[in-house]
């Protein structure tokens, strides 16, 4: 079989799904690497590389949103930290807003954030604790 190139060769782009499905293709009894590559036409150094990008971890499904319930909570009186913060809707007229967030996560972990933290630097922090 030959090929003829005229013009010139784009690169493919694939997306994470087609590069995952690609992968798991490779997992099946009696299909080799070679015939895999041949059928998608890349090269087997390439689906080596998207493999061994599965089980780091850096090559993976995107997770879906998940939502979760959100409790308001007054910091103490004394602003030390110490002693249980009652919900805001227990206490008396709203204060203004420090422009701090809490997010405690289901293992306890928890995370305050400023004003000033910008979404970015929030999505990578979250990621990092979700590992």
């Amino acid at each position: 079989m030959m090929e003829i190139i005229t013009g010139v060769e784009r690169r493919r782009r694939w997306s994470l799904e087609e590069k995952l499905r690609i992968v798991a293709e490779t997992g099946q009894p009696g299909i080799g690497i070679a015939e895999i590559a041949r059928r998608y036409e890349i090269s087997r150094g390439l689906l080596w590389n998207w493999r061994s990008q599965v089980r780091r971890g850096v090559l993976r499904p995107e997770s879906p949103p998940v939502f979760l319930p959100v409790r308001t909570m007054r910091e103490p009186a004394n602003g030390n930290g110490a002693g249980h913060a009652e919900p805001a809707s227990a206490k008396g007229p709203e204060q203004e807003p420090d422009g701090k967030i809490e997010i405690t996560l289901p293992d306890g972990t928890s995370v305050k954030v400023g004003h000033d933290v910008g979404l970015v630097t929030l999505r990578r922090v979250m990621s990092v604790l979700r590992r």
